[in-house]
């Protein structure tokens, strides 16, 4: 999910040869006058599709300063009210499903079906948030003391910041939409540069929906739009999903300026499986969340643990894995796509090179794949390492690669330490038919999201999304009743009103304490 690593040598005078995406803000899409751009480059054939435009200070400031008017009168408007837009912005989100995933397969490289997957589950959250006026209720205790009572309620916090990774073009931007804008914020969303296309195309969509001017606004940009928005002081908060380099840069600049700030960044995430598992079922749950997305989620399981006996599924793992079809997103065949750009693919290959000099065994090579008709695509075929240790290159880093990592394990303790030792924390999956081995996994786990014979135990919207240790930073999760929190200030009242003929208080200079 690398977000700006590899954006400012792309950077270039626009030759007006390929569409300059416009940016959008104050309800309509408006041309940026920045005179650099950088590509959106189709990770299956290197074409331009479109540029994004390198806002500039100038613009991002103007965008904002309207947000903050705007905001002052959406704030206002009944959560109920906010809530009836939601609803014509899910309609139109379902009618326009295909169109948003069509944009994906061409800039991200996903297969359709993955695509549809994406958007699909971004739209789950815009269901989700359709409770809002229950999700905002405050508490309330009548007569804390003598003619007293408190109360507390839920306000928006402003202007916040939304800052989106290029592997889930829909999925994240929704994440972030819905509860900022129907909690009574305005929201400014930077979509990854890589694949801006279905942002743009669903900001547009809440706009027809009655979402009014300023409230959702789109900058375009590479690190100086990240930077702007994580120091401007308007912004109130900011939401990031991405790489962990990049996340903890985010989360430094922004909480140095005071800003609250959600961070989900990088994964390792390991797949156990016991002797007494079903072969079939785990082998299809894990040759799905190993190589589907050609490997590029942050759920994706990289590290296989067998454990005794389960070293037997290998050989029936490298033959389903070996039969998957490499090729184009859009290409009806297709189960593994490229990596999102040259870039990703070249780290791919160089992690891969150092870890087999390290020690570990090709059991699976995907790094000379061909596909007729595209030679130059982002491919790599789905790879298997054996004999990996956690001191390997491949075990380290998040590849963001269809590379799967095994490694041969005596005990579920064993397996249990292992990912325990880990730095990452975002998800895990056991595979077993004992129902006491799965509770002492789920148990013992220190892990925030936990798959029992399930890959990708990625929580519904109405719970929260649950990652811990280093694949998060800051108090709040994402979506469901903390993403909530994350978008307002609580306030607090206590009130007292006492009936005309009361006794007056005479007063007192000590605490009692009621």
């Amino acid at each position: 999910r690398a977000l700006l690593a590899t954006t400012q040598h792309r950077c270039n005078k626009d030759p007006m040869s390929v569409e300059t995406l416009p940016l959008y803000w104050n309800g309509q899409e408006q041309a940026s006058s920045a005179p650099s751009s950088i590509d959106v480059v189709c990770p299956a054939t290197q074409e331009v599709l479109s540029r994004v435009p390198c806002a500039s200070e100038a613009e991002m400031v103007s965008i904002v300063e309207n947000s903050i008017e705007c905001q002052k009168k959406w704030r206002e408007v009944p959560v109920q009210q906010r809530v009836r837009v939601l609803i014509k912005f899910h309609a139109l989100l379902v009618s326009n499903k295909d169109a948003i995933a069509d944009i994906i397969v061409k800039e991200n490289g996903k297969t359709k079906a993955d695509a549809i997957g994406d958007v699909t589950r971004g739209i789950e959250v815009v269901e989700h948030s359709l409770s809002l006026p229950t999700l905002m209720m405050g508490d309330a205790v009548e007569q804390i003391s003598s003619n007293m009572d408190t109360k507390s309620f839920k306000q928006p916090l402003g202007v916040v910041a939304g800052i989106a990774p290029f592997n889930f073009p829909a999925m994240i931007p929704l994440w972030m939409v819905p509860l900022a804008i129907g909690t009574g914020n305005a929201l400014i969303l930077k979509p990854s540069e890589k694949v801006p296309g279905a942002a743009q195309l669903i900001v547009k969509l809440a706009t027809e929906a009655g979402v009014p001017p300023g409230i959702l606004n789109v900058i375009h940009g590479g690190k100086e739009a990240v930077s702007f928005l994580c120091s401007h002081p308007a912004v109130k908060a900011v939401s990031f999903v991405g790489s962990g380099h990049v996340g903890t840069a985010v989360y430094r600049m922004a909480t140095e300026k005071g800003k609250r700030v959600q961070c989900n960044m990088g994964a390792k995430n390991h797949a156990v499986v016991l002797e007494d598992a079903n072969e079939e079922q785990t082998l299809n749950g894990i040759i799905g969340a190993a190589f589907g997305a050609a490997g590029q989620r942050c759920m994706a399981i990289s590290v296989l643990v067998l454990v005794g006996a389960a070293q037997r599924l290998l050989p029936s793992l490298l033959a389903k894995a070996k039969a998957l079809k490499v090729g184009a997103g859009k290409e009806a065949s297709t189960e593994v796509g490229p990596l999102i750009s040259k870039e990703a693919k070249a780290r791919c290959l160089s992690i891969l090179d150092a870890s087999l000099q390290q020690g570990a065994v090709m059991e699976l090579d995907g790094r000379g794949v061909t596909v007729d008709g595209y030679p130059n695509g982002n491919f790599v075929g789905p790879t298997i390492l054996s004999s990996v240790t956690p001191d390997m290159a491949c075990y380290k880093e998040e590849i963001f690669g269809p590379v799967l990592c095994v490694l041969c394990l005596p005990s579920l303790a064993a397996a249990i330490s292992l990912v325990n030792s880990n730095s990452m924390g975002n998800g895990v999956a056991l595979f077993t038919s004992s129902g006491g081995a799965a509770r002492k996994f789920e148990h013992e786990i220190e892990v925030g999201q936990v798959g029992i014979n399930v890959p990708v135990p990625v929580p519904l919207p109405f719970f929260s999304w649950s990652s811990s240790k280093g694949s998060l930073l800051g108090e709040h999760h994402f979506y469901g009743k903390s993403a909530v929190d994350f978008y307002t200030q609580t306030k607090t009242v206590v009130s007292r009103w006492e009936f005309a003929t009361a006794e007056t208080d005479a007063g007192s200079v000590n605490f009692s304490g009621r």
